[in-house]
C-alpha cells in the first residue's frame, strides 16, 4: 500500500528539463512571452519588447533565470535578481502554462530561485517589485497568492495601479516652470536626484541615461535653485519604457502612463506635487493619450482628486530567508 501511494504522489510531480535563461537569445525571449501570456491572460499580457526590457541586466544587480521545456515547448520560466549590497532578492517573475500547472513545475522553479538567491546572501525575498519588474507584486486578479503562501511568503500590504480616461480632463492651470527635460538638463537632473532622491528613482534615471533612453520622458519642475521636481511619463511609441508593461489593454487607446513623481523635501506640502500631476496629465492629453495609468501606488486618495480610480491590485508578498 505504501509503495502504491508513493508512486501515485510522484505521478503528480513534474521534473522537466530546465535550462539557463539567456536574456539576449530571441528564442528565450519568445518563450517568456508565450508562457507569461498563457499564464496571465489578455489583461496582463506583454509584448516581446516589454519582455526584452524586463529581462535586461541592470547595473550592480545580479540576475539569473531558468526556462522549463516539455517536448521542446516552453512551459515555465523564472527570473531572479539580487542586490548584494542591501541583501534583498526578488523573484521577479514566475510563470507556468495552464496545461502544466499543478504538476510541480512552479514548485521546481521556486526551489531553484530561492536556492540561487540564498547563494547571493539574500536575507529577504520579494515577489515582483524589483528592478525592471514584470509587476509590482502578485496581481490579485490572477488568484495565485495561495501558491506563494505555500512557499512561505506573506502579504505585507496591497499596492495599486489607478486609471482613468483623460480625454475629457480639464487642466487646472498652466505651468511655465514645468516642461519636458532636454539633453542639456542632464547635469541639473543629476544634481536634483543626488540631493532629493538618492535611491531607486536616481538609479532608474541613470539606467535610462545609460541605455540611451529619451530624457524627455521626464517632466521637470524648475525653480531658482534648478530642478526641484520630476514626473516620468510613458507613451505608446517613442518612450524608453514599453507601455504594455503597465497592463493597459482594457483602457481606451492611445495609452499614456505617468509616475513615479517626486518633489524636493523642502517644497513638499506647498502644492507643487499637485501641479506636477496636473501638468503631466495635460502633457499626456496634449499628445493624444486617452487611457491613462498611474502605476504602483498606495496613494489612492491623492490620485482620486484627479479622477483616478483603482484599476489593478497587487499583493506585496515577502519572505525572510
Amino acid at each position: 500500500m505504501a509503495g502504491r501511494l508513493r508512486k501515485r504522489a510522484l505521478s503528480h510531480c513534474y521534473f522537466g528539463r530546465m535550462q539557463p535563461l539567456d536574456p539576449h537569445n530571441p528564442k528565450h525571449l519568445n518563450a517568456i512571452v508565450s508562457v507569461w501570456n498563457a499564464a496571465c491572460g489578455d489583461e496582463f499580457s506583454i509584448s516581446p519588447r516589454a519582455a526584452q526590457f524586463n529581462i535586461q541586466p541592470n547595473t550592480g544587480i545580479l540576475q539569473d533565470g531558468r526556462l522549463v521545456f516539455d517536448g521542446g515547448q516552453p512551459i515555465g520560466f523564472v527570473v531572479a535578481r539580487a542586490d548584494t549590497r542591501s541583501h534583498l532578492g526578488w523573484i521577479e517573475a514566475l510563470g507556468v502554462t495552464p496545461s502544466h500547472q499543478r504538476r510541480g513545475v512552479g514548485a521546481q522553479m521556486m526551489a531553484w530561485g530561492q536556492a540561487w538567491l540564498a547563494g547571493q546572501a539574500s536575507a529577504k525575498i520579494r515577489i515582483g517589485g524589483g528592478i525592471r519588474p514584470f509587476a509590482p507584486g502578485v496581481p490579485v486578479a490572477l488568484n495565485t497568492q495561495g501558491f506563494f503562501a505555500r512557499h512561505g511568503y506573506t502579504k505585507a500590504k496591497s499596492d495599486w495601479d489607478v486609471a482613468r480616461d483623460i480625454s475629457g480632463y480639464v487642466p487646472r492651470g498652466a505651468y511655465d516652470n514645468i516642461r519636458p527635460a532636454a539633453p542639456s538638463d542632464l547635469p541639473a537632473l543629476r544634481e536634483f536626484f543626488a540631493r532629493s532622491f538618492a535611491n531607486r528613482w536616481q538609479y532608474e534615471f541613470e539606467e535610462l541615461v545609460r541605455d540611451g533612453g529619451n530624457i524627455s520622458d521626464y517632466l521637470v519642475l524648475w525653480t531658482e535653485r534648478g530642478v526641484d521636481g520630476f514626473v516620468q511619463t510613458t507613451f505608446e511609441q517613442e518612450s524608453y519604457r514599453p507601455i504594455d508593461r503597465f497592463f493597459m489593454r482594457s483602457l481606451p487607446r492611445p495609452h499614456g502612463q505617468l509616475g513615479p513623481l517626486g518633489v524636493s523635501a523642502d517644497l513638499r506640502g506647498k502644492g507643487h506635487g499637485l501641479a506636477m500631476i496636473d501638468a503631466a496629465i495635460a502633457h499626456l492629453q496634449k499628445r493624444g493619450a486617452k487611457g491613462c495609468v498611474i502605476d504602483w501606488t498606495d496613494l489612492l486618495g491623492l490620485y482620486g482628486k484627479f479622477g483616478f480610480t483603482p484599476f489593478h491590485e497587487y499583493a506585496i508578498m515577502t519572505k525572510a530567508m
